[in-house]
């Protein structure tokens, strides 16, 4: 199997200014060419850093390098130049390239205020320096990418804003090194994602442990698992050869955690709440959530089809005068109670014309919290206007941040096993 490296440049990244995208999104269609990722290196803007990371993923055995970054106009952005050292080639001036580069920016130009022209024609001709030896992509935005060759590795130079690197790809993919690497015959590395919901990180490794006594050795199937978002992930992935063994262990885990697993073909929780959705009226009503339950109900690509709004009722004033809570059942029982939390569902379903409805209250802290009703106790109803109803109180660990966010899948699963009874 081949294998590659992806050096992201660019101090930005490493300080963690800016989140890398470019070092999953090339992974997962180095995947799909049959390339497996060895290695995500990230680096400043150091030359000696970047001869570095290239020389470390060269020992390492992997048959393709792609860098993410550094090729502006600026001092900083030294990648061509340093890949070209490590490839034992030199630079030459390109001025086709040095003309087509001015041709995409002096309409740009044109429009800002005191450009100046000499400082603008020196970043150019910094761009137009191409490797002597190699293959130039043409540039998307500005910068052009390159495709050279440092022994038996091939190394692809692409340019650090994503949409520039994404739109350049399909040009890696057809160049001649690329292909001469991959061959006609590549055949995808497939990858599955199981979504459970419920139990443990230590619970599936523990069925995982169990599926290997019961199936024999899963050696052909790289397993890893991961919380997010208050659910367990189970990634697999295999050479198309192993995929009855998937099928096995699938089926393995189907059977010892069924009321667990809710996606076997990796699609989210938003994804299948979405789908169960189809001919209802979904209203919200949040509090400590203010908002991000409906934001992630919305991120889904048609939920216009299904999803009416909400009413953020983060105070009380809101809650009786918007959502028609009772001022007495709030001095009862306080704004984080399932009472207050089956009012806010009454309401909205009400207020917005809906058929199912989903409200959230709750402590997210730092303070706030209390012996009855610590920091992270939530309240969650689920409420349809056929009288069908689930409601729920749990403390959730974290952060505010974390707090807000897992009462969102929180509610979204509740939803989930509403719609699906």
């Amino acid at each position: 199997m081949l294998r590659a490296g992806i050096v992201v440049t660019g101090t930005e990244v490493l300080t963690g200014r800016v989140a890398d995208a470019n070092g999953p999104w090339l992974s997962e269609h180095l995947r799909e060419a049959g390339i497996d990722v060895a290695h995500i290196c990230v680096c400043g803007d150091r030359k000696d850093d970047l001869l570095a990371q290239l020389q470390f993923l060269t020992d390492q055995g992997v048959d393709l390098i792609i860098t993410s970054g550094g090729l502006g106009p600026t001092a900083d952005d030294m990648t061509l130049p340093t890949v070209a050292e490590f490839a034992d080639t030199t630079l030459v001036f390109d001025a086709a390239l040095e003309a087509a580069i001015m041709d995409r920016l002096r309409p740009m130009a044109d429009r800002w205020e005191n450009v100046d022209w000499e400082a603008l024609r020196v970043g150019i001709a910094k761009q137009a320096l191409v490797p002597a030896r190699g293959q130039i992509l043409d540039p998307v935005g500005t910068a052009p990418g390159a495709i050279v060759t440092a022994g038996k590795v091939v190394i692809v130079v692409l340019p650090g804003p994503p949409h520039e690197l994404q739109r350049m790809w399909p040009a890696v993919v057809r160049a001649e090194p690329f292909r001469g690497l991959v061959g006609d015959d590549a055949v995808a590395i497939e990858q599955t994602i199981l979504r459970l919901y419920g139990i443990t990180e230590p619970d599936i490794a523990e069925t995982l442990r169990l599926a290997e006594e019961a199936l024999g050795s899963l050696a052909a199937l790289e397993i890893t698992t991961c919380l997010r978002r208050s659910e367990v992930e189970v990634v697999t992935r295999f050479e198309p050869s192993a995929r009855p063994a998937w099928e096995r262990l699938h089926e393995f885990i189907a059977t010892r955690h069924g009321a667990a697993l809710f996606s076997s073909d990796g699609s989210t929780v938003d994804q299948v709440v979405a789908a169960l959705l189809r001919g209802r009226r979904l209203a919200v009503a949040e509090s400590c959530t203010a908002g991000l339950l409906g934001a992630r109900i919305a991120d889904v690509p048609g939920s216009s089809a299904y999803f009416l709004g909400g009413v953020i009722s983060y105070a009380n004033d809101v809650k009786i005068g918007q959502l028609q809570v009772d001022p007495q059942l709030l001095a009862t029982h306080g704004a984080v109670s399932p009472q207050v939390a089956a009012a806010m569902a009454d309401g909205v379903l009400t207020a917005l014309g809906a058929d199912i409805a989903v409200s959230t209250t709750g402590v997210a802290g730092p303070g706030g919290g209390s012996p009855d009703k610590p920091v992270g106790t939530v309240c969650f109803c689920v409420k349809t206007v056929a009288g069908e109803r689930a409601d729920l109180r749990v403390v959730i660990p974290g952060n505010r941040n974390q707090i807000r966010e897992r009462a969102t899948t929180v509610a979204l699963h509740l939803l989930r096993r509403l719609l699906q009874q």
